[in-house]
């Protein structure tokens, strides 16, 4: 199954339910971020907030992104009770989120 290895991408797009604090919200991230100290196959973890000024944004407001060596990386995590507990609590203060995994290509000329 050579379509599995190398390296994915993780990318989850979010936007708080407007209830949710600032404070709160800096909780989560923590929570997140320290998923990477957890779960062995999540290899990085970057995290921002949207700043486009096309405004094609569409809502989200936050992007997290997480680093992976293969797509069963991704499933192990995705499985691992760590992440489970996390993702439950997480998307409970989401009002809207996206996911997309994926795998990074380079044009070469």
């Amino acid at each position: 199954m050579e379509e599995a290895k190398g390296l994915v991408k993780h990318m989850l797009l979010a936007r708080f339910k407007d209830e949710v604090q600032s404070e709160e919200i800096d909780q989560l991230i923590k929570g997140y971020a320290n998923l990477v100290n957890l779960v062995e196959p999540m290899k990085s973890f970057e995290w921002g907030r949207a700043v486009s000024i096309e405004n094609l944004h569409q809502g989200f407001t936050h992007i997290f992104e997480s680093i992976f060596e293969s797509t069963e990386g991704v499933a192990e995590y995705i499985a691992h009770p760590a992440h489970v507990e996390f993702a439950n609590l997480f998307l409970f203060h989401l009002d809207k989120v996206l996911l997309i995994d994926y795998k990074p290509t380079t044009l070469r000329s």
